[in-house]
C-alpha cells in the first residue's frame, strides 16, 4: 500500500476512535447530569451528582439509528429501545451520537434527551437544520413504542444538545416552539415545549472558572487537544467533584492519547508537504532528480514521484 494511503486510513482510524471515546466520555452519566443541569429548566439548581438518579438505564451510545422506520425496536423492555440496525443504500447509516430517557422530578413524566457532538460547525449543511431534523425524528419514532393510536398527549417532550468545539467564541442558544395569536387570543391545547434544541458552542481555550460558564469549562476540560490528562483529571476532580472512576480515567486517558496521535501526523503531514515543496522548487531551480536525490538522501524513485505529482 501507498505510503500516503498508508497514513490516511491510519488518521482516520485514529480520528474514528477519537469520535468514538468522545461519546463515550460524554456518556457518562455524571457528565450527562451537568448538562442536563444547565440546559433543562427542571433540573436547573440541582446538583448534578442528585440528577444521575434521574437517567434510565443506560444511555446508548452510537448504536441508535435516525433514519425512518428503524428507529423502533419491538423489545419494549429496553429503557431506550432504539437499537434496531438497518442500512442506507446511498450515505450509510446515520446514528444519533448519544440518546437516553430521564425521568422527571414529579417522577411521572419522561423526556428524551440526545446529545450530539461536533468537532467544528458543519460546512456543507446548516447545523439548526440538522438538529430540527433530530428532534422531528425523536417524535415520529415514539409512535408504537411511546404511545399509540391517536393518543398524541403521551408524546414525550425531546431535547437534542448539540456540542460544536473549535469555534470561535463560547456560546449557548436555546431553540424551541413559540406562539403568536395573528387574530384572537384562543387558548389551543397541547404542549408547546414538546420540541427543544440547545446548541451549544465551545472555543479553543477554555473560559474562566464561574458559574455561567460551567458547562462550557466541563465540556471544554473533557474534550480540548491541548490539556494533557493530569490537567483534565484536576479539573474534573477537584473543581466539579466528579468521582474520578476507573472507568472515567481510561477513557481520559484515552482521549489525550487519541489526540496526541491526531496532532503527530498533522505534524507528519505538514513536514513531507514541506520537503515536497522544496524538491520541486529545487528542481524548478535546475537541480536534477539525481542531485535532488543525493542531497536529501532520498530514493530517486520517490523524488520522480513527488516532482511528477505536482506536473
Amino acid at each position: 500500500m501507498d505510503t500516503d494511503i498508508k497514513m490516511s486510513v491510519k488518521a482516520t482510524d485514529t480520528k474514528a476512535q477519537y469520535d468514538n471515546k468522545a461519546k463515550q466520555l460524554l456518556g457518562h452519566k455524571i457528565i450527562l447530569a451537568y448538562i442536563l443541569v444547565n440546559t433543562v429548566a427542571e433540573f436547573k439548581g440541582m446538583k448534578p451528582a442528585d440528577v444521575v438518579q434521574y437517567i434510565e438505564g443506560e444511555p446508548y451510545i452510537g448504536s441508535v439509528p435516525v433514519d425512518a422506520g428503524v428507529t423502533n425496536i419491538e423489545n419494549q423492555d429496553k429503557v431506550v429501545g432504539l437499537n434496531t440496525e438497518n442500512s442506507e443504500i446511498n450515505e450509510g447509516m446515520i446514528r444519533f451520537d448519544i440518546i437516553f430517557y430521564v425521568r422527571m422530578r414529579d417522577g411521572l413524566s419522561q423526556i428524551i434527551v440526545n446529545v450530539e457532538a461536533q468537532k467544528a460547525e458543519p460546512s456543507g449543511y446548516d447545523i439548526l437544520n440538522r438538529a430540527i431534523f433530530y428532534v422531528s425524528r425523536m417524535i415520529s419514532s415514539q409512535k408504537g413504542r411511546d404511545f399509540v393510536k391517536s393518543n398524541y398527549n403521551d408524546i414525550k417532550r425531546v431535547y437534542s444538545i448539540w456540542i460544536c468545539m473549535n469555534m470561535d467564541n463560547h456560546s449557548m442558544s436555546y431553540i424551541h416552539l413559540t406562539k403568536e395569536n395573528i387574530i384572537g387570543s384562543h387558548d389551543w391545547k397541547g404542549d408547546i415545549n414538546l420540541l427543544n434544541i440547545v446548541l451549544l458552542g465551545l472555543a479553543e481555550d477554555l473560559p474562566e472558572r464561574n458559574e455561567k460558564y460551567e458547562l462550557h469549562r466541563l465540556l471544554g476540560a473533557l474534550l480540548s487537544s491541548k490539556l494533557n490528562v493530569n490537567e483534565k483529571l484536576d479539573i474534573i476532580e477537584n473543581e466539579f467533584q466528579i468521582p474520578l472512576e476507573e472507568d472515567i480515567r481510561e477513557d481520559v486517558n484515552e482521549m489525550c492519547n487519541l489526540s496526541q496521535g491526531i496532532e503527530d501526523r498533522a505534524f507528519e503531514k505538514g513536514t513531507e508537504n514541506g520537503l515536497a515543496e522544496a524538491i520541486r522548487r529545487m528542481n524548478k531551480k535546475g537541480y536534477s532528480m539525481q542531485q535532488v536525490s543525493d542531497m536529501l538522501d532520498m530514493d530517486i524513485a520517490k523524488v520522480k514521484r513527488i516532482i511528477e505529482e505536482k506536473e
